[in-house]
Order: structure tokens, then sequence, then C-alpha cells
């Protein structure tokens, strides 16, 4: 990405059809801290990373409550994540108040898309520079819904954004046909792996991930810090429990390796025994 006359404003189009401006908000959600979300029948499971400036500082939170029904997990500016959390909650609180009932979740993330949208048609506003993983339970049922900052908006069984969430993508893809009876402990499990997946160094710990979960008979609860440990425990053990095997079956490889190549040295020595013998016999007898 780099600048060029047609980048200036967010409503010039290059000669190749493209607005650059969008782009460039679009990548910052690519540059940040990695969000994971699946689906079950009866649940979604959200699962972030979260980053600190630098040792000194707390973890930045990625993860929102919008209704008792209903959060999100945000990848890209935290700031422009508020400024959606708020709009959504107000959402919330508005339709509760008149209807009496918790807003759908698709018309909640329809109007999200639409005042995304409208920041890139207009040229006194900039792009949201933030991706939204929506996670909620209505009368349809379990909902994951990704908003882009071009205004785009798609429902997903699993999804995962942020920076190498290609990564994450690979294994839901991989598993993503089990979710739908997975058990709630088994959907968390599964996201976390997922986001493990994502790391470039270290590995999870209770202070820089955060789990939450919504679904039928179960509003919407942020599983972080001494809470998500249980579950990082677990993910562990099962490490663990797989590595055993693994290193028993190279110790046996090793072994037999091993006892090929004595039993080819043996072989070897024997032949050689057995070649000078012959060259004895063949050897012809000195005459007087």
């Amino acid at each position: 990405m780099f600048r060029n006359q047609y980048d200036t404003d967010v409503t010039t189009w290059s000669p190749q059809g493209r607005l650059f401006q969008v782009e460039y908000a679009m990548e910052a959600v690519k540059q940040g801290s990695c969000a994971v979300g699946l689906v079950s029948n009866t649940h979604v499971v959200l699962a972030t990373l979260k980053r600190a400036q630098n040792d000194l500082s707390s973890y930045q939170r990625k993860m929102f409550k919008i209704d008792d029904h209903m959060g999100i997990a945000i990848a890209g500016l935290t700031a422009d994540g508020r400024v959606l959390c708020k709009y959504m909650r107000n959402e919330c609180i508005n339709h509760r108040f008149v209807y009496e009932a918790p807003m759908p979740v698709g018309r909640l993330v329809r109007q999200v898309a639409d005042k995304h949208q409208v920041c890139t048609q207009r040229s006194w506003k900039r792009p949201f520079g933030v991706g939204l993983l929506v996670g909620g339970y209505d009368r349809s049922g379990p909902h994951l819904y990704n908003t882009c900052p071009s205004g785009n908006y798609y429902e997903y069984k699993a999804m995962a954004i942020g920076a190498r969430s290609q990564a994450a993508k690979t294994y839901l893809e991989k598993h993503y046909e089990s979710f739908p009876t997975a058990s709630v402990e088994a959907m968390v499990q599964h996201g976390l792996r997922a986001l493990a997946a994502t790391l470039s160094e270290g590995e999870l710990t209770k202070a820089n991930c955060a789990v939450s979960i919504v679904g039928r008979n179960a509003p919407y609860v942020v599983i972080e810090d001494d809470d998500v440990e249980p579950y990082l425990q677990m993910l562990k053990a099962e490490e663990d429990a797989g590595d055993a095997p693994m290193a028993a079956d190279e110790a046996a490889a090793g072994g037999e390796a091993a006892a090929a190549a004595e039993g080819g040295a043996a072989a070897g020595g024997d032949a050689a025994a057995g070649g000078d013998a012959a060259g004895e016999a063949a050897a012809p007898m000195e005459t007087e």
C-alpha cells in the first residue's frame, strides 16, 4: 500500500475503479489483533487476542457486551470500535424500550453496515478502521456476522479476522463440520486452538486472551483473566497428551533404526569374515 494521486479523498475513484481510502481502512483491520468466532446449533463463541503497548501497560480489551443476547469482538482501531459499540448499545436500548423485546441480530448488523457505508460516500468523513465479529442469539437461533469498513457484511459458520487470521481460518475450515453438535466447552477449545494458531511467538495466557459465550438460555458473558485459565489448562493438557504418543513413536522409530544399523554392521562383518575364509581356501598350495 502506498500513496498516490487517487488516495487523498475517500470519494475519489482511481482509473481501476478502486477507493484507496476504503482499502486502507480494510488494511487496518488486517493489522489488528486476531478475533475468532464460531457457531453451534445453540451457542456462539468469540475469542480474541489482547495486545499491550509495552511491558508497563495493561492489555487492551477487544470484546464488548452489546446486550444480554449479543456481543462483539473487534480487530483494528479500538477507538473506532468503541464508537460503534456505543451506537449498537443505544440501538438495542431503543428497540427494547419501543418493542419490549431484544433487537434481532441481523437488523442491528445491517444498521451498522449502513453506518460503515455512509463514511465511504462523504468527503468530510473517513471510513471506520475496524472490523466487527458480531455474535448473538435471537428467536431465529444463534448468528455470527462479520462487518467490513466498506459497508459489506456476511453471516458465517466460523470466521477469523485480524493479523495472521489465515492460520485460524485454516483450522476452522478443517473442523467446522463438527461445530453444530459440539458442546460449549468443545467450542471454546476450538476457538482457543484457532487463536493459538495465529501467534507468531509465545503462547496463550490468561492475560492476553479472552472468550465470550452467548446462546440458548445463556446470556452474553465474557470469560477472561482467572476465569479463562481452566480452559487454557485443558488445552495444554490435550497438547501434552498428544505429544506423548508422538514422542514414543519417535523413540520407537529411533530404536528400530539403531537396531537395523547394528544388524547391518553385523551382517557386513560376517560377510567380510566369509570373504577372508574364501580367499584362504582359494589360495594355491605351495609345491616343492
